[in-house]
């Protein structure tokens, strides 16, 4: 083993290139991707064992192959490309999350400018009544793209006004509520969906909208269930289920505050 040189300069370049494949695959485990991710994995495991063989014929096509591939790699997984950036220039790694939560005097003193009290009365109602709603609220990343898939409110956020955007009467009710800050940007929103294919049979096109805009963006999402009254929270890649009208509001600041 004399001819084999490891320094250390090797085992950091192993940890870094470990870290980024488990980061992809915490990205696209549980979606379609990942059995194309497999794919490309095997192909390149082969080319660069064909290579060691010394297999000329074989290694230069699928070198060609490689070669191209990179840009079809680009078009297949664009989306969660997009979010594993998204994820390196924002603030919602899960884990730091959770460190700075513990690091309370990091945190600064105001609270966030949400109008939480009424979204919390909006959805223990909604809750009680079984009326399905999903609210998103903006953070970080601009969500105006969504916003004009919807109908401008533009408006100061209040209980009441949630709750007859809502109503199963409501033209708007089957959509999504965007609200920044203390405004209501607009209602009846069109949100992308997830792709993950492992969520619970239970789980409508509220909650998988509402986990698709959390991967995209590093929006915060609440949903509350037509069928149970559940109220849900999604952000990031978690997902908090059966939260309490009461515990809504110190979730919501948590998130919000990092």
């Amino acid at each position: 083993m004399s001819f084999i040189d490891f320094g250390i300069l090797d085992a950091i370049d192993i940890l870094l290139v470990a870290f980024l494949l488990y980061q992809l695959y915490r990205l696209i485990r549980g979606t379609v991707a990942i059995n194309i991710f497999i794919g490309v994995a095997a192909i390149y495991l082969i080319w660069k064992l064909v290579e060691a063989l010394q297999m000329e014929l074989l290694s230069e096509i699928l070198g060609k192959f490689i070669g191209v591939g990179v840009i079809a790699l680009v078009i297949v997984f664009q989306q969660e490309i997009r979010k594993f950036l998204l994820l390196l220039g924002s603030t919602n790694f899960t884990h730091r999350r959770r460190f700075l939560r513990q690091l309370k005097i990091l945190r600064d003193d105001n609270e966030p400018n949400i109008a939480i009290s009424e979204i919390a009365e909006a959805c223990r109602h909604m809750a009680d009544s079984k009326t399905g709603a999903l609210i998103v609220l903006e953070r970080k990343s601009g969500l105006g793209s969504y916003v004009d898939t919807g109908t401008r409110i533009n408006s100061q956020t209040s209980a009441q006004l949630l709750e007859s955007i809502f109503n199963k009467h409501s033209p708007l009710h089957d959509g999504a509520v965007i609200i920044s800050g203390q405004k209501l940007l607009a209602a009846g929103c069109i949100l992308p969906v997830t792709e993950k294919t492992s969520l619970p049979s239970r789980f409508g096109l509220r909650h998988r909208a509402a986990i698709g805009i959390a991967e995209k963006t590093d929006a915060l999402a609440i949903v509350v269930s037509e069928e149970s009254g559940t109220i849900s929270i999604a952000i990031g890649d978690e997902f908090i289920n059966k939260v309490t009208a009461a515990e809504l509001p110190k979730h919501v600041l948590d998130y919000l505050r990092d």
